[in-house]
C-alpha cells in the first residue's frame, strides 16, 4: 500500500471514530432535556447542521494542524517539492545541449530529449519502443560493449568516447556517460545515458596534429615529420638492404626578394616553389620544408650516388623556370647539400647534419649548383663550431689583439694612416689567421660586437699617438655589413668617440660595396647619419660589389679602395690595369680619393703612381703589426 492510501485510510478513520462520538453524545444529550418530539426533532436537525459546520472545522484543522502532526502535511510539503523539481528536471531535460536518451529495464527507448533529436537526426516517434543498438556503427568491437555493461553492473555507471551512427548513416564520436537508476524496492528500473557530440573536439585535435607536423605556409612537412619519417625510411631500407637519400635545398639570395619586394611576395614564392617540387616528385619521395627559405628531399630507393645527382640536378634544373606573381617575373637558384645511406649516415640526425654540411660547400662554391657530402666535410664542420664557440670565449678572455697596418702617399712615400685590423692570440694555437675566424665570425653574427671592439681600441690608441706627437691623418677601421645594418651604429661611434675623446676628422670608417649595395637607401642614410659626426667614409673592396654610378654619386664618402684582386695582376695584366685606370678616372672625376690595397711589389706601385693614385698600403710597404711595432720612419722609395 502506497503511502498516500495509507494517509487517506488513517485520516477516515479518525473522522470516522470523532463522528460516533459525537451522534452518541449529542443523541444522549438531547433525549434527556427534550420529551416533546417535535422539539425534539428540530433540534436533532440543528445539530446535523452543527456537525457539518464542525466537520468543515475538523477537515480545516487536519489539514492545518493534525495532519501535520500525524505527518501528512510534511509529505504533502514534499510532494509539492518533488513536483517542482520534476518541473525543473523536466525543463532541463528538453532544454540541454546534450542528448538525453531513457530506457528501461529491458532496453527499450522510452524517452528522449530535444538535442537528441537535433544530434542523432531521428525523431520521437522513430526511436520510442527501440532498443539503443539500433545507433550502432560497427566501429567498435563486442568486447567494447561487454566491457561497458560490465562496468555498469560493478558500479553502476560508465563513461567514455564511443563511436555512434546518426540517422544520415555519419558515424560520429560522442562522449558517452550511462548511469543505472533502481526504484524504491532498490531494483534496477531503467537506464540514463547523456552524451555530447565531440566531432568539432576531434577536428581540432586533427587540425592541432597536422598543424604541429606540417608547415603552415606550404603544408609541407615540417622538420619534425620530415625528422620521423628519415627514421622510418632508414629502418626499412636497413632490413631491405636498400640505400636512401637526402637532399638539402636552400634558395639562393631569397633574403634579396624578401626585402626588395615583401614578404608577402617572399611567402608566395615559397609557397610556388613548394607546389613546383612536389609536383617533381613521385612515391617513394618526401619533400618538407625545415624553416625559412630551407627544404629537404628524402628519397627512398636511392641505392647510388649517380641517382641522387641525377633528381639534384632535376631539382635545379626546374627552378630555371620563372615565377610568375603579381606581375613579377622572379627567378631563383638553390644550392643541394646530398649525403647518403648507408655509405655517409646510419641515422636520420647524422644524415641531415652531414647534407647540411654538404649545403654549405655547395654555397661556399658559387651556389647554384650541388655537392656531395664527404668526412673532411664533417671535420670541417666541427671545426667551425669548435672555433665559434672558442671566438666567443677569445672576447670575454681578451684574447682578440688590434694590429695595424701602415698606409702611404704615394707621391712621397709618407706615412700618413693606419688601417686597424683583428688579430686572435690563441692561448695554444699561437696567433690565429684572419682567414680562418672572420668568415664564421660573419656566419655567426660575432663580426659586429668585434669590429665596434676593434673601433673601441683603434680610437683609443690613435688618442695615445697624437699624444705621444706622432702625426696621422687618420685611422681606417672596417665595418660589417652585420654592424652596418645596425640603426644603432651612429649612437655606437657617437660613444665611442666621446668616451675616448678623439676629433671625428681622424676616424675613417671602411664599408664593403656589397654591404652598401645590398639595400642602398638604407646605406645612404646610415651614411649621411656618420657624415654628421665629422668622420670619414671610404668604399672598401671597390669593383667586386656591382656598383650602380648613379647611387655611388649619391653617396657622402671620401674614398674609394681599389680590391687587391685588381692590384695583383698590376702592371702586366691588361684587364687589371685597365680597370685600375678606370676606377682612379672615376674617383678623381667625383672627387673622392683612390685607395690601392695590396701592394707587394714595387712595379704595383709604381704603375699606381703613375696613375696618380693617392695612396697605397701593402706588404711593400709594410704587414699588420702591433701599435708598438710599427716604423714611423719607413718611406720606400717608388723606383
Amino acid at each position: 500500500m502506497s503511502a498516500t492510501y495509507r494517509d487517506a485510510l488513517r485520516a477516515a478513520l479518525l473522522y470516522l471514530v470523532l463522528a460516533i462520538v459525537w451522534l452518541q453524545g449529542t443523541g444522549y444529550l438531547l433525549n434527556s432535556f427534550f420529551d416533546n418530539s417535535a422539539q425534539l426533532l428540530r433540534w436533532q436537525l440543528i445539530n446535523g447542521y452543527v456537525f457539518v459546520l464542525l466537520s468543515a472545522g475538523l477537515i480545516f484543522l487536519a489539514r492545518a494542524r493534525l495532519f501535520e502532526c500525524l505527518g501528512i502535511g510534511a509529505r504533502l510539503r514534499e510532494r509539492h517539492a518533488d513536483r517542482e523539481r520534476l518541473r525543473q528536471a523536466a525543463a532541463v531535460f528538453d532544454c540541454t545541449r546534450e542528448g538525453v536518451l531513457v530506457t528501461d529495464r529491458q532496453g527499450l527507448i522510452v524517452h528522449v530529449n530535444r538535442a537528441f533529436m537535433e544530434i542523432t537526426g531521428y525523431q520521437v516517434e522513430e526511436v520510442l519502443g527501440q532498443q539503443p543498438n539500433l545507433f550502432k556503427s560497427g566501429h567498435h568491437p563486442p568486447g567494447f560493449y561487454q566491457a561497458m555493461f560490465a562496468a555498469l553492473e560493478a558500479t553502476g555507471e560508465w563513461s567514455g568516447e564511443i563511436w555512434n551512427r546518426r540517422k544520415s548513416g555519419e558515424i560520429y564520436p560522442q562522449w558517452q556517460t550511462i548511469r543505472v537508476i533502481h526504484d524504491d524496492e532498490g531494483r534496477l528500473s531503467h537506464y540514463v545515458a547523456v552524451f555530447s557530440d565531440i566531432s568539432a573536439i576531434k577536428d581540432s585535435e586533427h587540425e592541432l596534429k597536422h598543424l604541429a607536423h606540417h608547415d603552415p605556409l606550404t603544408d609541407l612537412p615540417n622538420r619534425l615529420l620530415f625528422s620521423d619519417r628519415a627514421e622510418q625510411a632508414l629502418a626499412s631500407a636497413q632490413i631491405h638492404k636498400r640505400g636512401c637519400a637526402l637532399l638539402m635545398i636552400d634558395l639562393d639570395h631569397f633574403k634579396l626578394i624578401n626585402d626588395s619586394l615583401g614578404h608577402n611576395v617572399g611567402d608566395r614564392l615559397l609557397k610556388a616553389v613548394a607546389a613546383r617540387l612536389q609536383a617533381l616528385f613521385g612515391p617513394g619521395i618526401t619533400l618538407a620544408r625545415l624553416g625559412g627559405d630551407e627544404f629537404a628531399v628524402l628519397a627512398e630507393s636511392c641505392p647510388q650516388l649517380v641517382q641522387a645527382a641525377a633528381l639534384a640536378q632535376r631539382i635545379l634544373d626546374a627552378l630555371k623556370e620563372p615565377f610568375r606573381l603579381d606581375g613579377h617575373q622572379l627567378f631563383i637558384n638553390a644550392s643541394i647539400g646530398i649525403s647518403l645511406f648507408p655509405s655517409d649516415a646510419l641515422s636520420a640526425e647524422q644524415l641531415l647534419r652531414n647534407a647540411d654540411a654538404a649545403l654549405f660547400k655547395a654555397k661556399s662554391s658559387g651556389r647554384n649548383g650541388y655537392a656531395l657530402y664527404t668526412e673532411e666535410l664533417t671535420a670541417h664542420a666541427q671545426q667551425r663550431v669548435e672555433i665559434a664557440f672558442e671566438l666567443r670565449r677569445a672576447l670575454e678572455q681578451q684574447e682578440l689583439r688590434v694590429f695595424y697596418q701602415p698606409v702611404h702617399d704615394l707621391k712621397s712615400s709618407r706615412l700618413i694612416g693606419v688601417e686597424a685590423l683583428v688579430r686572435w692570440q690563441h692561448p695554444q694555437r699561437g696567433l690565429v689567421s684572419p682567414a680562418e675566424f672572420i668568415p664564421i665570425a660573419e656566419r655567426t653574427g660575432l663580426i659586429a660586437e668585434i669590429d665596434a671592439w676593434v673601433m673601441q681600441q683603434a680610437c683609443r690608441q690613435m688618442c695615445l699617438w697624437q699624444q705621444s706627437g706622432v702625426v696621422l691623418s687618420f685611422v681606417a677601421v672596417n665595418v660589417s655589413s652585420r654592424l652596418f645594418a645596425r640603426r644603432e651604429l651612429y649612437q655606437q661611434v657617437a660613444q665611442v668617440l666621446h668616451d675616448t675623446g678623439l676629433d671625428p676628422a681622424y676616424l675613417e670608417l671602411e664599408v664593403t660595396e656589397s654591404a652598401v649595395m645590398d639595400d642602398p637607401e638604407v646605406a645612404l642614410e646610415q651614411m649621411h647619419h656618420l657624415r654628421e659626426l665629422g668622420i670619414r667614409l671610404a668604399i672598401d673592396d671597390f669593383g667586386t660589389g656591382y656598383s650602380s654610378l648613379l647611387r655611388l654619386k649619391r653617396l657622402p664618402v671620401q674614398k674609394l679602395k681599389i680590391d687587391q684582386g685588381f692590384v695583383a695582376g698590376l702592371p702586366w695584366d691588361e684587364d687589371d690595369a685597365a680597370i685600375v685606370r678606370v676606377i682612379v678616372a672615376l674617383a678623381r672625376s667625383m672627387g673622392m680619393q683612390v685607395h690601392a690595397e695590396g701592394i707587394e711589389q714595387v712595379e704595383q706601385a709604381a704603375f699606381l703612381l703613375a696613375q696618380e693614385c693617392d695612396l697605397g698600403q701593402g706588404y711593400w710597404f709594410g704587414r699588420p703589426v702591433p701599435a708598438q711595432d710599427i716604423d714611423w720612419s719607413n718611406a720606400p722609395v717608388i723606383g
